[in-house]
This record gives C-alpha cells, sequence and structure tokens, in this order.
C-alpha cells in the first residue's frame, strides 16, 4: 500500500479529484472554489500551515498568524476575487503559553484588515500546531481567473520580483539577516490589487499565485491548459537579496527564483494584442516568456533550455 509522502501532494490530489463527486460551480483544480447560489456564486479556499513545515527561525506568532491568513488570501487574489472574510481552526499544543494563541489570532486579524476582511468565526483543539483557514471572497461582477485558459502564442508574465522570500530564509540560516530583509518571507503581501485589476481587464487568460513557487505555478497552469511554456531565465525579475545571498551563501539564483515557494506573486498569461489593456491597469508585470504547444515549462537559458523540475520547498 502507497504511503501519502510516496504519492506526492499532487497526485493525492488528481486521485482525491477522482472519488469525489463533481460539483457545480468550480471544484477542485483552480486557487479557489467558486459555488453557485442564488445570490451569486462565493469564492472560497483552503488552506493549512504548521510549526514544523512553516515556522522558519525568527518568525513570531503574530508573523505566523499573518502568514496562515496570507496563503488563503493570495489564492482568492490568483482569482481576482475581493476577500470578504475568514473562518480559522487552530490546532495548538496544549504547553503552548495563551499568549502566543493570542498573538497568532492577531496577525492574522491584521492580514485579513490590511484587506478589508474580518475573522468571521473557527475552531481550538489540542494537537501538533497548525493553523488551517478558509477564506472567503467575492467576484462582484468580474470574470474569475482559472488556470485552464492559456493558449499557444500567448505572453507568460508575472507581478513583482522573484526570490526574495527563499533570499531571506537563507540569510537567517546563514546569520545574514542583518542585510537582507526577511519582511517577504515573514509577512508576505498577497497581490489583491493586481489580481483585481488583472481580471478587471479583461485580458488574462490564466493565472496563479506563487505561494509554491514558479516551477510548480507554471507546471500546473501547463496541466490545466495543456500547453507548455518557454520561460526565458534572464527575463526573470531579481528580488531583493537573491544577488546578495547567493554570492555569499552558493545557493544558486536559479533555486531561489524558480523553485523556493514563498513569492506571492501572481503568474498569469494574456494574448498578446492585449498588452495595452493590462498597462492601462497599472499592474506591475514582467514579460518572462510565451506559452508553447509542448506538454510542460521549459526555462531557457540563453545556450541551452531545460525542462523544469519540481519546487522543492
Amino acid at each position: 500500500m502507497v504511503s501519502l509522502k510516496e504519492l506526492g501532494e499532487r497526485e493525492l490530489i488528481r486521485v482525491i479529484q477522482s472519488i469525489i463527486r463533481r460539483s457545480p460551480g468550480l471544484g477542485p483544480g483552480d486557487d479557489s472554489a467558486l459555488i453557485p447560489s442564488s445570490g451569486g456564486d462565493t469564492v472560497a479556499c483552503t488552506d493549512s500551515v504548521t510549526f514544523e513545515r512553516h515556522f522558519p527561525k525568527g518568525m513570531t506568532y503574530e508573523e505566523f498568524g499573518w502568514m496562515a491568513a496570507a496563503v488563503n488570501i493570495s489564492d482568492l487574489a490568483a482569482m481576482g476575487a475581493e476577500p470578504v472574510g475568514l473562518l480559522a481552526a487552530l490546532t495548538m499544543p496544549p504547553e503552548l503559553d495563551a499568549d502566543s494563541l493570542y498573538d497568532i489570532m492577531a496577525g492574522m486579524d491584521k492580514c485579513a484588515g490590511s484587506f478589508g476582511a474580518h475573522i468571521y468565526g473557527g475552531d481550538t483543539k489540542f494537537g501538533c500546531g497548525a493553523v488551517s483557514c478558509t477564506a472567503i471572497g467575492s467576484m462582484n461582477g468580474r470574470t474569475p481567473m482559472l488556470r485552464s485558459g492559456a493558449m499557444p502564442g500567448d505572453v507568460v508574465a508575472v507581478t513583482g520580483s522573484l526570490g526574495s522570500a527563499a533570499a531571506g530564509f537563507f540569510a537567517g540560516e546563514n546569520d545574514l539577516d542583518g542585510y537582507v530583509s526577511s519582511s517577504s518571507l515573514m509577512t508576505p503581501i498577497p497581490r489583491v490589487g493586481d489580481g483585481i485589476a488583472l481580471s478587471s481587464s479583461g485580458a488574462v487568460t490564466s493565472c496563479i499565485d506563487l505561494s509554491d513557487g514558479l516551477a510548480e505555478g507554471a507546471k500546473s497552469v501547463c496541466r490545466a491548459s495543456r500547453v507548455g511554456m518557454e520561460i526565458h531565465m534572464a527575463f526573470l525579475p531579481e528580488g531583493d537579496g537573491v544577488d546578495l545571498v547567493s554570492s555569499e551563501t552558493g545557493v544558486t539564483k536559479e533555486e531561489m527564483m524558480l523553485y523556493w515557494g514563498g513569492d506571492y506573486e501572481l503568474l498569469f498569461t494574456f494574448d498578446k494584442k492585449e498588452m495595452e489593456a493590462l498597462y492601462s491597469q497599472d499592474v506591475d508585470f514582467s514579460v518572462i516568456g510565451i506559452v508553447t504547444n509542448d506538454d510542460a515549462p521549459y526555462i531557457n537559458y540563453g545556450d541551452r533550455r531545460e525542462a523544469m523540475g519540481n519546487g522543492r520547498h
């Protein structure tokens, strides 16, 4: 019998999708679900963070709470949804001091409040140390951006920059935190405004958030859209601290910008004829490649091209 570790998260999700009944609206497979109702579609998503995997060196409990909310709000942003509220289930070690739990909740509330959302309830139980959030949003009449609409010839673009979260992590691990900011790692800012603007433009053919890294995001869009991508390493917007951390630690820029998660940017595709429509939305983005007829994303180094590997963090 295969274990969950052997199966891997992506394959596990695929099998689960084959088990559960097909739902009306939009079910598993995108950053968020669309739940139909007589009053209009509700956008909803769920994600979890744990002390074991998501509590890097130097993080406070309040920052952990911020991240628990941000990882869900970022999924709403990828659809172009406006956050409305969150529900939070906390599973905390019984020996944890109460003030730490209060700090987690304060961090979640600060993150939600930054985007006009509120925490509407949840649950608390004793356990290993985890927070699971459900975020609820609204499209307000906009068309949601999905992973499945990319077409060969579309332009591939990304908001902001890449690698800052990884740089913050490796800086902390190598006593460079005085030289590199850890804010991208500890308190990431979901691209809610950009997501709403991209959805409003009508130009975007697919979109995904990059909390799991560029490689994983590109592979997910390619699978959903049944296309490939040619992404140029030289075109990737380099985040703060990447160059310094790479030179001081030997961790490659490729590792930080392609295969590390934690950058809550948006990867999206669009018809090149719609470039002006995107620029009119005042979104900071970089063109990094093109959608192809391949069946996977490739990274082009100028003198060679390689299929992207799996994200590792």
